[in-house]
Formats: structure tokens, sequence, C-alpha cells
């Protein structure tokens, strides 16, 4: 894969050479996903399987007005992420 990596021209070559990887999605509205990249277009609509989405949410304290951020995660067997929400798309760690 570190070879790939060298010869990435484009954008989409990084996410080309992620195919099959588990890969790390950020999303709009304090959303990250976890998951297998099995499909990709250049809308970057995406096809991911054994997901972990987690979601961060802010509430706040109505006797203090301190903000108070909420982990929620969960778990999903296949996903289909709509691109327009895609704000980041990292390839796995090496």
């Amino acid at each position: 894969m570190a070879a790939d990596l060298a010869r990435a021209v484009e954008p989409f070559d990084l996410i080309r050479v992620s195919l099959s990887e588990r890969v790390f999605v950020k999303l709009r509205g304090d959303r990250e996903l976890r998951g297998v990249l099995h499909a990709y277009d250049g809308h970057m609509n995406m096809v991911l399987s054994d997901v972990e989405e987690t979601i961060y949410v802010v509430d706040v304290d109505e006797q203090s007005g301190e903000s108070i951020v909420r982990t929620v995660k969960r778990n999903v067997e296949m996903l289909f992420v709509r691109g327009d929400g895609v704000v980041l798309v990292a390839p796995p760690s090496r």
C-alpha cells in the first residue's frame, strides 16, 4: 500500500487504494464512522460494512448553563453514506 500512496496524484487515488480497508469518515453534524470501504463514487457516496458510528451530542444543563458532551455509539452491519455529508476520509493508518 505504501507504493500505491507514493503514486497518488489525485485525491480520489487515496480513496481508491483504501478499498476493502478500514477507513475513518468524519461527517457533518458531529458524526464519525469507522468501517470497511466497499464502494465510492465521484460525489463521495460510499458503502461501508462493519461500521461503528460515533455521535457527539451536546446537552446544556438547565441549572448551571454548562455544556455537557455525550457520546452515543452504534454498530451497523452495512451502511450507505451520502457524499454531501462527508467532511473527511482518512485511509487506514499503518
